[in-house]
């Protein structure tokens, strides 16, 4: 029996040892460095725009490399595809420019030693002039009001069960269950309150796409929040990551469903979810009776901005990268946002006047003209998840004063300094007690 002990320790050690010496690593054996000739990385109409385009190993010029290239309109078909030899290690590439508003994108891409290595860089010419395309229905926010006001009228019964577990000497966390709708519909999360007696501002922060477990996190409330992270499938996020994933395969791309159907498309009690969320949390006895923020990235930043436009309580918001924006600029020659359903590989399917007309009352731009209080967006270039078109269109069209940080060379993920600009930002307006 101590010897079976023994040798199953070993293996734990070896294991473990094993996986700490196989991590991966924080950069590649092959990098390339892609540098703009604007220092912004955006231009005049009609100027043309030139990549200076460096490829190291180990830091150093690897010279002789052969590399592909191809650049083009953001998220379309590229114009021109070519290769070149770098003798120093070094070239440009000149890759046109926009006679409208917008972003043009180079993609590169090397093989060294049988291994493929690749970079990219988006470029913008003058996108604090783009436009939507999304039209916006007569009947939008009248809408919108008479769904908030139908779901307000089903109780939120919320369900509150501590986790021990999750919880610190500073913060306590519950799983909460609350109901939005007549039909038994509910939404799941972490609330997170100071153990400190008092009262505090409240933050809802809505998840990232997919259907997949959350996990309690407690940043905000050691910040001084009673914070509120949600899922938005009605799935309770304690599940194990097996059981979730055969949810997900079973269930697919939740954002095709009912499409054609502006009252049963499957945002609908998303967006209802979001603004009872903002409820809940000003019904706590701990709330400050002042101060409500909603913040996000990608999914979670276009509800955000849908939540601040619908929930009035609202009054302040932080989005990263929002999706579900401008929808319908595919349809037009341009980039449009994630989930990209009317991209050139899905239009044949889905571009009809049913679907076109049904997401214009989901569209996050449609939301952004109604914002009225201040908020921070932040974006990359870089982003092909959310391209910046898309984000531009929505942030463009937001009547109200913004604070807008842009780091070009991010794709769908913020540096901690953004991340922490926002924290500043957001305690910079936060209204003090009487």
């Amino acid at each position: 029996m101590k010897g079976r002990f023994f040798i199953s320790l070993l293996l734990l050690i070896f294991s473990g040892r094993v996986s700490a010496q196989n991590a991966a690593a924080p950069v590649g054996l092959v990098d390339f460095v892609l540098s703009p000739d604007s220092e912004n990385w955006l231009y005049p109409l009609n100027q043309n725009a030139s990549v200076s385009i460096l490829v190291l190993k180990y830091g150093l010029p690897l010279k002789g490399a052969v590399i592909d290239y191809e650049y083009g309109p953001e998220m379309f078909p590229v114009d021109k595809k070519g290769s070149l030899t770098l003798k120093q290690g070094t070239a440009k590439i000149d890759i046109g420019s926009c006679s409208k508003p917008g972003f043009r994108q180079l993609s590169v891409k090397t093989v060294y030693d049988g291994k493929v290595y690749r970079g990219a860089i988006k470029l913008g010419w003058e996108p604090e002039k783009i436009q939507p395309t999304v039209s916006m229905p007569a009947d939008f926010m009248r809408f919108w009001n008479k769904e908030t006001e139908g779901c307000r009228k089903v109780p939120l019964d919320p369900e509150l069960t501590f986790l021990k577990e999750y919880s610190t000497p500073d913060v306590d966390v519950y799983l909460v269950k609350i109901h939005i709708s007549q039909g038994g519909k509910a939404v799941y999360g972490y609330l997170c309150k100071p153990k400190g007696a008092g009262k505090y501002p409240v933050l809802f922060s809505p998840p990232g796409a997919g259907i997949k477990g959350i996990a309690p996190s407690v940043f905000y409330a050691k910040q001084g929040f009673i914070s509120f992270t949600t899922e938005i499938h009605g799935i309770s996020p304690l599940l194990d990551a097996a059981t979730y994933k055969e949810i997900s395969n079973a269930f697919g791309d939740y954002w095709y469903h009912h499409i054609s159907n502006r009252d049963e498309y499957y945002y609908k009690d998303v967006y209802l979810g979001c603004v009872r969320s903002v409820d809940f949390l000003c019904s706590l006895p701990e709330f400050d009776g002042k101060n409500v923020v909603v913040t996000g990235g990608s999914q979670g930043g276009a509800l955000s901005i849908v939540t601040a436009a619908l929930n009035k309580r609202v009054t302040c918001l932080a989005a990263f990268y929002p999706a579900l924006c401008d929808l319908t600029g595919y349809l037009h020659g341009r980039a449009g946002g994630w989930p990209h359903i009317f991209s050139p590989k899905n239009s044949p399917v889905t571009d009809r006047p049913e679907n076109i007309k049904c997401l214009a009352y989901y569209d996050v731009v449609n939301f952004a003209k109604n914002i009225s209080v201040p908020g921070f967006y932040s974006w990359g270039y870089n982003d092909n998840t959310c391209p910046p078109t898309s984000i531009y269109a929505a942030v463009n069209s937001i009547p109200v004063a913004k604070t807008v940080v842009i780091t070009p060379i991010t794709g769908h993920w913020r540096f901690e300094e953004t991340n922490q600009q926002s924290v500043d930002w957001i305690r910079s307006q936060l209204k003090k007690l009487e």
